[in-house]
């Protein structure tokens, strides 16, 4: 039976980057591309870092019971909303996968693919350095986005409290201060776990 790995942390703390090196260490895993309706921001690819849809396909996915799980963000630009949809991507029979999210959408997908097949990988930095980072790439945007940015910044730290921690049975977690070290100690979990 395949599983899971799933890459979860807080704004900026670098699941994006341990994500693209945990693809090149391990090049048999697949990945379950999420769904969003935020604009794409530049670098972006559509259908690689998310499939990018407006709320009337969201709408049509969701009457045909496929959406799996669903997270909306009042933003200082609107509603963005992000999904993982049952859309064939998925065949545990055979595969293992990399995914990035939500310590919420984490949960949703538990219930729905089951426990056993969940390997959790929690990223985290200390919260200055993150800021720093999370303005960084803020500024390399074409039109930044400042206050959603301390928006996420802020909301992050309720949504990964440690009692959320807890609830979602999230024990281990990774230290991105070394990206090397920080790599090479989830490679190892992963060879245990997966």
């Amino acid at each position: 039976m395949g599983k899971i790995c799933y890459i979860m942390g807080k704004s900026a703390s670098g699941k994006d980057s341990v994500f693209k090196e945990l693809r090149k260490r391990f090049p048999a895993y697949k990945e379950i591309v999420p769904y969003t309706t935020r604009p794409i921001r530049e670098g972006e690819t559509d259908g690689v870092e998310y499939h990018f849809v407006d709320d009337r396909r969201l709408l049509e996915l969701e009457r045909e019971g496929r959406v799996i799980e669903r997270r909306d963000y009042q933003t200082k630009h609107g509603v963005w909303r992000y999904f993982t949809v049952d859309d064939g991507q998925v065949d545990l029979h055979g595969n293992d996968y990399l995914v990035i999210g939500t310590l919420e959408s984490y949960g949703k997908m538990k219930e729905h693919f089951g426990d056993g097949a969940m390997v959790p990988v929690y990223v985290e930095v200390e919260d200055g350095e993150r800021l720093l980072r999370a303005l960084a790439r803020e500024r390399v945007q074409k039109e930044p986005k400042y206050a959603e940015m301390c928006r996420r910044f802020l909301a992050d730290e309720e949504d990964f409290s440690e009692e959320n921690l807890k609830r979602a049975e999230i024990g281990r977690k990774f230290k991105n201060i070394d990206f090397g070290e920080c790599i090479d100690e989830i490679g190892v979990y992963l060879r245990e776990k997966m």
